[in-house]
């Protein structure tokens, strides 16, 4: 497909250029620390929330000083969106100069100079996309090998703060929350064939690359897929990437969701998907709809289609990872419709992070798209959210983290899991999700009562009494990493707790606490055994206690 020139997007097709811009932005220390160090700790976490002013009294501040001056006007140009002469530029980028941003399609001529003459002047430029530092240290992965660090830049349209007016519909996003999260939450393990569906400006893929052999990106835009091109050429030597054989480690690939891939496999697959909910209207057409963030079905039928699909094309034992929303309607709990989503041969985890209710739903998605700056549209729009919760009964909307595998030839569901956690969990969760998983698969092949287990080093006991008790009323084990769970514990489970030191099995400890808590009228032992067992499973499937 025709990527490398398309309309209204940066050229990826000039590897000369290509060369010399990130030749230029390392050496004028365009990067996440470079920035962070220039802006400072106040302006730069005011940038963070889409805050531009005190950057702009610093970069103004550092435009006058010789040794900051050529990494202010590049971050007043992209990150601040402020035009910048080219004089100021080719002083900047002396590899590439003006000329060459042009050409890239990286920046545009204003029309018009900073004091508002419209005559005219050529000389000021400003910029036509968002180019940004983006990285991350190395993330150790579940199978040891990790994940390494990376400093790239990425491309992608200008974001709802550096322009004017109510985004394109074929917006490509830069990086968002939901992004960053994805990649927080995805496993990561070797695998030789990775699928990234719906990759809009390619930040999935660049996580890929680090631990697959070749990745598949696909998305339903052109401009989206032109994005990512440029994006993986222009940090070609970071991503280990030949640029003449691109196609060796990526395909890039049009269409929409699972279409492009229709009858491969894939051992992981990790998708941000269009997944906001968003009224429909007779007659619409897909230039109607907000590409990055709009699936084109009504409710969640995107991510119910999607987690309903995503094991055909899945190899045995591979997993699927992706975000998403639900709805949830009057009188039901939030994991009635997911359920019914996970068919009985796939593992499936739900964690839901949030539950917002219709009109804060219809006010973010909204604000995110900017259609709030036109009253008449945004009361217009507002209204068709509602009515359209309404028709189905909606009265919250739920968003969580889903994680999915088709068993591994031979072996039947072990995880069918959904739960709710809002408070704050270790990042990145990824390993931690990873863990939980390979103990559950280790739960399903073990006979727990002859097993020997350890108490997990991140793990405290809190004891909470009455002054004057005898006996603790509460026990409480934490966990200090990862989920960060807190489960309360009976007397019998603190004493087994406290016992397992691998020494003894959990039959044997079992065996001790009953002779010395039961035995009393009524006792039943195998009930008392089972109850404990059971209880000790969950301790170690969510990570409390882990095999000697």
């Amino acid at each position: 497909m025709p990527t490398a020139a398309t309309p209204d997007a940066p050229r990826s097709d000039l590897p000369g250029l290509l060369e010399a811009l990130a030749t230029d932005l390392r050496a004028v220390g365009y990067s996440v620390d470079g920035v962070a160090e220039l802006l400072g700790e106040a302006a730069h976490s005011a940038l963070s929330r889409d805050q531009l002013i005190p950057a702009l009294i610093v970069t103004g501040r550092a435009s006058g000083e010789a040794a900051t001056a050529a990494l202010a006007a590049v971050v007043r140009l992209w990150l601040l969106a402020e035009p910048q002469r080219a004089q100021t530029l080719d002083a900047a980028l002396p590899g590439i100069r003006t000329e060459g941003l042009l050409e890239l399609g990286l920046v545009e001529p204003t029309g018009g100079d900073q004091d508002g003459d419209q005559g005219g002047d050529q000389d000021l430029v400003q910029a036509k996309v968002d180019l940004r530092p983006y990285g991350w240290d190395p993330i150790l992965g579940e199978d040891g090998a990790g994940e390494g660090g990376a400093d790239l830049w990425v491309a992608s349209d200008l974001a709802a703060h550096q322009r004017a007016g109510v985004l394109r519909h074929d917006h490509v996003l830069g990086i968002g929350q939901a992004s960053t999260t994805l990649v927080q939450v995805t496993a990561r393990r070797h695998v030789a064939r990775a699928l990234d569906l719906g990759t809009g400006c390619g930040i999935q893929t660049f996580h890929l690359l680090h631990h697959a052999e070749h990745v598949t990106a696909t998305d339903i835009s052109e401009r989206a897929l032109a994005f990512t091109r440029f994006n993986l050429l222009l940090n070609a030597a970071e991503l280990h990437l030949d640029p003449a054989d691109l196609d060796a480690r990526v395909s890039l690939r049009l269409g929409s969701l699972l279409e492009p891939v229709a009858g491969e496999a894939f051992e992981l697959v990790v998708s941000n998907p269009p997944f906001v909910i968003t009224p429909r209207s007779l007659g619409e057409s897909a230039t109607d709809q907000f590409t990055y963030r709009d699936g084109g079905l009504p409710g969640d039928e995107i991510v119910s289609s999607l987690v309903r699909a995503l094991p055909s094309v899945l190899a045995p034992g591979g997993t699927a990872q992706l975000l998403g929303n639900w709805e949830i309607t009057e009188g039901s709990g939030w994991a009635e419709r997911p359920q019914t989503w996970a068919g009985p041969d796939a593992d499936a985890w739900f964690i839901q992070r949030e539950q917002v209710g219709p009109e804060q739903y219809a006010e973010t998605w909204l604000q995110d798209a900017s259609e709030n700056r036109d009253r008449r549209l945004y009361q217009d729009s507002y209204a068709a959210y509602l009515d359209d919760f309404a028709a189905r009964n909606v009265a919250g909307i739920g968003f969580g983290m889903i994680w999915l595998r088709r068993p591994a030839e031979g072996a039947g569901r072990v995880i069918s899991r959904f739960e709710e956690i809002t408070y704050p969990i270790e990042q990145p969760v990824g390993p931690h999700l990873g863990a939980a998983v390979e103990r559950a698969d280790w739960l399903a092949a073990h006979d727990l009562a002859a097993a020997h287990l350890l108490v997990a080093e991140d793990v405290t006991e809190e004891r909470h009494q009455r002054p004057g008790a005898e006996h603790p009323g509460v026990i409480l084990l934490r966990q200090g990493a990862g989920l960060r769970r807190t489960n309360l514990l009976s007397t019998e489970l603190a004493g087994l707790v406290s016992a397992c030191d691998g020494d003894l099995s959990v039959g044997q400890i079992i065996g001790a606490l009953e002779a010395l808590l039961g035995g009393y009228e009524g006792f039943d032992s195998a009930e008392f055994r089972a109850g404990l067992l059971e209880e000790v499973g969950n301790l170690v499937r969510d990570g409390f206690l882990l095999p000697a």
